[in-house]
């Protein structure tokens, strides 16, 4: 047990350079090895849900219960997410290429925030996560409801029809649903028998390579994608790498109107600047073959946003620092 707790604190030291050792294998892969690649695709939801669901197990039932009664926290998360989200994004629209299918995938991507992932980076950065975890079903039925009504404003309703719920409905039983249930079941297991502390004990400890194994999985398989489409992506990139110097500072602005406290802060930031490119992209692949090239904008952004993490995990404690 001991040794097994040493290998799990070498991992959590070493986390951030093993994140970028499995970006930079992830796009080797995709760009050495297309074909196998792109055959990740199917694999990047089942792995995103065992991640969320050793992220899950980490915050027991009374806890989750108890974060959903954050009001003005939750308050907060709607309102960088649906209020100063949609602000940034007008602000970078006015400067986009006039292509409709680029346009399309900026705005897919941009105005879903994350589900996902930004629970494990945001608690690298010491925010928290846990009320984030509370948060992540009603801002996925939120984002169902409201990416309609932003499409319309953006790009009037000619387009919004060829957006469908389909996926988010899926996302949200495959990313949150199952996952939760399960780590619940498996505390109640842990609360009666030994076996079931075993484990989630062992589960615990995975997160670190999960992380990885996530990473590489989405890499690798949008990699191929970008084939041919450097012209598209060089566009956009600019775009995305704006949003994420904007934003933490949109999300620190909301999070001082609400009162919250630093580490709560750090979650408005991430959840705020986080978005969910790995449940807009079956979007995107299903739009008619003349809006095709919006899957590629929105795969650039899965990069640049990975990317843009790692630094986001360095960064956002020195811009809001633990009160001493």
């Amino acid at each position: 047990m001991g040794q097994q707790r040493g290998v799990v604190a070498a991992l959590e030291r070493h986390q951030v350079g093993i994140y970028l050792a499995a970006i930079a294998l992830g796009a080797l892969l995709g760009w050495s090895a297309p074909v196998a690649g792109s055959g990740l695709e199917p694999l990047i939801n089942p792995v995103l849900g065992l991640l969320l669901y050793v992220t899950f197990l980490q915050v027991p039932v009374a806890e989750f219960a108890q974060s959903l009664r954050a009001g003005r926290f939750l308050a907060a998360v709607l309102v960088v997410n649906f209020v100063a989200v949609p602000l940034v994004v007008a602000m970078l629209f006015a400067f986009l290429p006039a292509d409709r299918a680029v346009q399309l995938g900026v705005l897919l991507v941009l105005l879903a925030p994350c589900v996902d992932y930004v629970i494990v980076f945001s608690g690298l950065a010491g925010a928290s996560s846990q009320r984030l975890l509370a948060a992540t079903p009603l801002l996925l039925v939120a984002q169902m409801l409201l990416l309609p009504v932003f499409l319309v404003l953006f790009l009037g309703r000619g387009l919004v029809e060829v957006v469908e719920a389909g996926p988010f409905v899926e996302a949200f039983l495959v990313l949150i649903v199952v996952p939760l249930a399960l780590a619940w079941a498996t505390q109640a297991w842990a609360a009666r028998k030994p076996a079931g502390r075993a484990v989630s004990d062992a589960a615990g400890g995975a997160m670190v390579p999960l992380m990885a194994v996530a990473l590489l999985t989405v890499v690798a398989s949008q990699v191929p994608a970008l084939d041919g489409r450097i012209g598209d992506v060089a566009q956009v990139v600019p775009h995305y790498v704006a949003f994420l110097v904007v934003m933490p500072f949109a999300g620190m602005a909301v999070a001082r109107l609400f009162g919250l406290d630093t580490s709560d802060s750090r979650a408005v930031v991430f959840t705020g600047a986080t978005r969910n490119s790995l449940v807009v992209l079956p979007l995107a692949l299903a739009l008619p073959d003349h809006l095709a090239v919006a899957a590629i904008v929105v795969v650039a952004q899965t990069l640049v946003e990975v990317i843009g993490m790692m630094v986001y995990v360095r960064a956002i404690p020195r811009l809001l620092p633990a009160a001493r």
